[in-house]
């Protein structure tokens, strides 16, 4: 028999998905749930496992949502699910597998709702899909408990009084919606692969859950978009062991030992890629995975095919012309041409108002000054860098840079 934790991890989320469902409510979906659980801890060392322990516990706290309808007063309010209780609880004696799948997707569009705020897009999906704690959704965006438990109740309360339907959008309304959700899995990976702050550059289990996320998403909606997602965070997430020393020195992806890539991560976001590829249009994320497969496919960053990165680049910036695209392609050219064909192309973008505060805009025209042999410049550049990075890794690699330039010749 598994153990009660072993079955919270395999069956909460989809339990507390169809619960808010059937209950209509967020956290009396999740008081409930949390009874159910409680209430198998109780009784199956006694009885046993049921045979099916997924419809067992969405049973039970569907009962016992009820039963807290009707202590709390609830009931008049309530009244067309208590009438139904009884006839609901046989009817989900074997629950349909496809619609407790559905409701995982249901509750992934609604915690992604374009009417609610990014952070509290991020926050409830982190509380909602994910299971994390109030305190470990707290910890991963660099929040306070209190302040992110506000935020998760609002959004709640918003969902509630707005209507927000609990629901997966029709077809046609896909291609509206869709890029909500992908942001939003996007940037709880982009914050794991990458932290905001802090003294270490990765939170694994944030990576590890948008990437869960990702998975549910490929099987249960397949789209080319998700695809490309789910194959860039496969191929980034590969260098995930390589990417800091034993002591926490940031290593940049020409110093990262190849030979420790995650071989197994490579050829399963290759494969989702190669899915993606043939469907149109394709999508930025698509165009970034297939960036991040010529690096997973080159065996040593000399012979990495940058022609080709740079044209991938150049496709991207047409569907997002972004100054951060703008930049990644200028360091992309760099290395394919020379540095000073690079620092041309920085230079253009030096006007825009979001380069001036990006630490990462500097810390490039650094590398590159570096690299053409102006050392003063380059000074310059990485301290003005090292000035605005937050990030203790990052500015623990900033410091070794300079400490290097001052060396004498």
């Amino acid at each position: 028999m598994a153990t009660i934790e072993q079955l919270y991890q395999c069956y909460s989320r989809r339990v507390q998905a169809t619960l808010i469902r059937l209950l209509g409510d967020f956290s009396l979906a999740e008081e409930a749930s949390q009874e159910a659980f409680a209430a198998a801890l109780q009784q199956w060392p006694a009885t046993g496992e049921p045979d099916n322990p997924l419809a067992w516990l969405i049973r039970t706290g569907y009962r016992r949502g009820i039963d807290q309808l009707r202590r709390h007063g609830t009931a008049r309010r309530n009244a067309h699910l208590i009438a139904t209780s009884d006839a609901m609880t046989e009817a989900m004696v074997e629950p349909d597998e496809r619609s407790i799948e559905d409701d995982q997707l249901r509750l992934l569009f609604t915690c992604c709702h374009p009417s609610l705020t990014m952070e509290a897009r991020v926050a409830l999906t982190l509380r909602e899909m994910c299971g994390l704690t109030t305190e470990q959704v707290a910890s991963a965006l660099l929040t306070k408990p209190a302040t992110l438990a506000q935020r998760i109740v609002r959004a709640k309360r918003k969902i509630r009084d707005a209507g927000i339907p609990y629901e997966v959008p029709e077809r046609t309304q896909l291609p509206q919606r869709l890029p909500s959700v992908l942001q939003v899995i996007y940037l709880v990976f982009n914050e794991g692969y990458s932290r905001s702050d802090g003294e270490q550059v990765i939170d694994v289990n944030l990576i590890d859950e948008a990437i869960r996320l990702g998975r549910a998403l490929a099987d249960l909606l397949p789209h080319g978009e998700v695809f490309g997602l789910l194959a860039l965070m496969l191929l980034h997430d590969a260098r995930r062991d390589t990417r800091q020393t034993v002591s926490g020195e940031l290593m940049t992806l020409e110093e990262q030992d190849r030979k420790r890539w995650d071989a197994e991560r490579i050829r399963t976001g290759l494969a989702w890629l190669e899915r993606a590829l043939p469907l149109t249009p394709v999508s930025a994320y698509t165009l970034q995975a297939s960036i991040a497969a010529v690096h997973a496919q080159a065996p040593s960053a000399e012979t990495t095919d940058w022609a080709r990165i740079v044209r991938l680049y150049e496709a991207l910036y047409l569907q997002q012309p972004t100054p951060i695209l703008a930049l990644n392609r200028a360091v992309a050219v760099a290395i394919r041409d020379s540095p000073q064909a690079g620092l041309m192309l920085l230079d253009a973008l030096s006007e825009h108002p979001q380069m001036h505060h990006y630490h990462l805009y500097h810390a490039a025209k650094a590398e590159l000054y570096r690299r053409s042999g102006d050392r003063l410049a380059a000074v310059q550049a990485y301290q003005q860098a090292l000035a605005l990075a937050s990030q203790y890794p990052e500015r623990q690699f900033l410091t070794r840079r300079l400490a290097e330039l001052n060396l004498p010749a």
